[in-house]
């Protein structure tokens, strides 16, 4: 398979351009799953220290807010995403 094959594009030209802009995406998604594994780590602490101290494992205003900040900031697909990371998170509550 040539390149034009497997990016769909029509010209030689095209095809450098998503080979490169594919594999900047790439990298992207992998510095993204590094700061969500981060993130999930950080979040154990958290709940640790809450559970520790008798707290309970999520507080629901904590997450009102981090939805409301991934909304604000990227629309409506912001909240999913929000949602979904919340999950990876702390689990299904």
């Amino acid at each position: 398979m040539t390149t034009i094959d497997l990016t769909g594009a029509r010209t030689p030209e095209a095809a450098d351009v998503i080979t490169g802009a594919r594999e900047r995406i790439d990298s992207l998604d992998d510095r993204i799953i590094g700061l969500i594994q981060e993130r999930m780590a950080v979040s154990a602490v958290i709940q640790d220290a809450r559970i520790t101290s008798g707290g309970r494992r999520v507080n629901l205003s904590r997450e009102m807010e981090i939805l409301g900040h991934y909304r604000d900031a990227l629309g409506k697909p912001g909240t999913s995403l929000a949602m979904t990371l919340l999950e990876l998170c702390r689990g299904r509550v």
